[in-house]
């Protein structure tokens, strides 16, 4: 599904400096894994997961999704990718204002210039637990109605990948649990999820744990108590 190959990424500073973000990562995830990216602030995680998305380019390094290298992708070939192969879930939901649940629901097909499947889109919203809620306008809806607005909206062109950054985070305890038990059910279902969070007890829904440290994978380790339901990844430390 995911194999990363010796990935560097440095950007520069306004006076011309190099700062290593990430250096010489590599990894696998395979198809159905649930894994989780855990480090402190300026560890490296967000720059791999740019990466992992697509929304960024590796300095060095190769990044193969689903087999095809991706890595040096121009700009329009990435969002190209992205919008058919990939779903997002933002910390901050992301969802446009003054628009309804549906409406929202809907965008990633037009993105793609695909008619509108209403039908589907009202089943999301009901997979979601929000069918009485389609014609809601987001500011209607809770915290964590809006972030299950937001997955709907990722699964809407069927993507082999959902990356969540840290789903759970403008939630209350409640309904972080009730966000992670949904991406749980879909994980089950078979799809593919990589999410970053900073907390532990959202990293244990995972069955796999990253924990990268300067820019280097320090941990690669199955979850106690999860089992996965591809190839078990024994700790190893870089």
């Amino acid at each position: 599904m995911i194999e990363v190959k010796n990935i560097e990424k440095t950007y520069r500073r306004g006076d011309g400096t190099p700062v290593a973000a990430l250096k010489d990562v590599s990894f696998k995830i395979e198809q159905g894994e649930f894994v989780t990216i855990r480090g402190a602030s300026g560890s490296g995680k967000s720059s791999l997961l740019n990466i992992l998305g697509c929304l960024d380019t590796p300095t060095s390094g190769s990044y193969l999704l689903e087999g095809e290298d991706v890595s040096h992708y121009t700009d329009t070939q990435r969002s190209h990718l992205r919008s058919r192969r990939i779903g997002f879930v933002f910390q901050s939901f992301n969802l446009l204002p003054r628009t309804t649940a549906r409406e929202n629901v809907e965008l990633p097909a037009l993105y793609t210039g695909r008619p509108v499947d209403r039908d589907k889109v009202l089943f999301l919203l009901d997979r979601v637990g929000l069918g009485a809620r389609s014609q809601h306008f987001t500011t209607e809806l809770s915290g964590g109605e809006q972030q299950r607005v937001a997955i709907a909206r990722a699964l809407m062109n069927d993507p082999s990948l959902l990356l969540a950054d840290e789903p759970t985070g403008n939630l209350d305890s409640t309904a972080g649990q009730s966000i992670m038990e949904l991406l749980t059910e879909l994980h089950k279902e078979g799809l593919t999820i990589v999410l970053v969070t900073h907390d532990e007890e959202t990293a244990s829904y995972a069955e796999r744990l990253l924990f990268i440290r300067d820019g280097v994978i320090a941990t690669d380790r199955s979850q106690p108590g999860k089992t996965s339901t591809t190839s078990n990844h024994s700790e190893r430390q870089s």
